[in-house]
């Protein structure tokens, strides 16, 4: 059978990158549909209510994280992400329908709920099938679903400009649903996945107890690797959010073109080159971490590094050579970063609380990106979207010291 193939590691990590696609797919062309929506929703007209709208998914999705990946740790992750990605793809069909602001916020709220419970399943998943030889590349791989997601989901405003902001979402929404059928077929769990978390946990009688449903929280908070790993993860998400939700209005402005052609520049830049960068991130760490057992630290370290002179280029440059080149450096380096997370994560905690763990980090991630998501929105209103984008820098560059300084990785 397929699921048994010593190619099937590899056959989870392609299904999961559509599934990957999808999420970010239908997250990110609202941010390229504000101007043909505003014409029926007139509250999208002021940035400060589209990030607004921006941020209730970010809260939300933040929220649910943590529980999300606890979730994940102890049940079949094959349902728990074919369950989501139904979900998810039927809110976005209902956006299509919406016809007033409250309407399009509430959905966007239930969408963070469902899309929250996708990534640490599917990363962890994909932990699980492979080993430190490949790791990276695996989950870089599955990565890239993420920037062509991001990538299209720039094209939402020139769909929409062809025929409409409901058809869109439409289309896409119908899509999802069709593919969360295809992975009941094709999708399996890892052999014996939540078994390993109620081992050594027994009664008087010899019955297996589970272990309660607190314990991975405190034993992750009481780790100091996982608090370095928590700050590393979070800073660089704040640009990291920044370029996924207001990098196409930043090519606009900066450039002074409509979002239309903004839009797809702006995301096909960065997917490209995070698709560069996590070819090179992965396959070098995972080479790099037979050697050292930094490796992956210093992969990661690398590609962060390329990402503060990018940011500030993107805050300051006005044309398209100056902003593309920035975007490559940054999605380049940014690439380098997403392939490492879960992998360095994986020299830190043991397998049976990875989900959690990723869980609480997506948390936090997401929770800076609610805030830089609601700052920018008021910084485009007042006119310095560039200015406060070039600030971003320094974030990154106390995460860079912080890891170096204080992660203390070990063999897996």
């Amino acid at each position: 059978m397929m699921k048994n193939s010593k190619y099937y590691p590899w056959v989870v990590v392609g299904l999961l990158a559509v599934v990957a696609l999808l999420n970010y797919l239908d997250r990110q062309m609202l941010s390229t549909l504000q101007s043909s929506m505003q014409m029926d929703i007139h509250e999208l007209a002021e940035a400060e209510n589209f990030g607004r709208l921006m941020g209730i998914f970010l809260l939300i999705y933040g929220l649910v994280s943590p529980f999300a990946g606890a979730v994940a740790d102890r049940i079949n992750r094959k349902w728990l992400i074919v369950g989501s990605l139904f979900t998810w793809s039927a809110v976005t069909y209902g956006m299509g329908l919406a016809q007033t602001f409250e309407q399009v916020y509430w959905l966007r709220a239930f969408m963070g709920v469902s899309e929250a419970l996708y990534i640490p399943a599917g990363l962890a998943m994909i932990a699980d099938y492979h080993s430190d030889k490949t790791r990276s590349l695996a989950v870089g791989i599955h990565m890239t679903g993420l920037y062509a997601g991001q990538a299209l989901g720039g094209f939402g405003a020139t769909i929409a400009a062809s025929y409409s902001w409901h058809t869109v979402f439409h289309w896409f929404g119908i899509v999802g649903i069709i593919y969360a059928f295809i992975l009941i077929f094709f999708l399996h769990e890892k052999k014996d996945h939540g078994k390993v978390i109620f081992l050594n946990h027994k009664t008087m009688t010899g019955q297996v107890k589970k272990e309660p449903f607190w314990k991975s929280f405190a034993v992750l908070f009481a780790t100091a690797s996982f608090w370095v790993m928590l700050f590393y993860f979070m800073a660089p998400s704040l640009p990291g959010w920044a370029t996924k939700n207001w990098l196409p209005t930043l090519f606009s402005e900066n450039l002074g073109v409509p979002m239309a052609q903004a839009g797809p520049i702006a995301t096909i830049s960065i997917a490209i080159a995070s698709f560069i960068g996590v070819m090179i991130g992965g396959p070098l760490s995972d080479r790099w971490v037979q050697k050292n057992i930094r490796g992956r630290v210093y992969t990661s370290v690398i590609g962060l590094g390329l990402t503060i002179p990018s940011l500030i280029l993107l805050g300051f440059s006005h044309s398209y050579a100056g902003l593309i080149i920035a975007a490559m450096l940054f999605g380049i380096g940014f690439g380098m970063f997403d392939a490492n997370n879960m992998p360095i994560l994986c020299q830190i905690i043991s397998s049976k609380y990875r989900g959690t763990a990723y869980g609480i980090m997506n948390m936090c991630g997401v929770f800076g990106g609610y805030a830089v998501t609601r700052v920018l929105g008021s910084s485009t209103d007042a006119g310095n979207l560039g200015a406060d984008f070039s600030k971003l820098a320094l974030i990154v560059l106390a995460a860079i010291v912080v890891l170096l300084l204080f992660i203390k990785p070990k063999k897996e």
